[in-house]
């Protein structure tokens, strides 16, 4: 019965430690996800501001999209007019993760036509 002294403190420690890596790698999850998310609502918001433009002859209609990404924490990476007033938008979200880094978050939008 003295061998087995402590083992319960052994494995208290590892089990703890399993616990703060699965609750770890859950908040960069979330934060992976919530940057995802933030990606496609700045998309949709910035192709349907272009397309509004774009609609009424407004002859940079992806400025519109640039300044709604920005206001919402995106950068506009990529931003095309097709015909019939319908614009295609790319925005990035930038995430950090920590010791992991910086990771950008992807998200594209296509909207249009828009009536006057």
């Amino acid at each position: 019965m003295r061998d087995e002294r402590g083992s319960a403190t052994v494995w208290v420690l590892i089990l703890s430690a399993v616990l703060v890596a699965v609750a770890a790698a859950a908040v960069l999850v979330g934060l992976g996800m919530g940057a995802r998310h933030r990606a496609a609502t700045a998309a949709d918001l910035a192709a349907l501001a272009a397309a509004g433009r774009a609609v009424v002859g407004d002859p940079d209609p992806c400025a519109a999209a640039a300044g709604i990404a920005a206001a919402n924490g995106a950068e506009l990476v990529g931003c095309r007019l097709e015909p019939g007033a319908v614009v295609s938008v790319q925005v990035s979200v930038t995430v950090s993760l920590g010791r992991l880094g910086l990771h950008d978050s992807i998200g594209r939008a296509r909207a249009g036509p828009v009536p006057p």
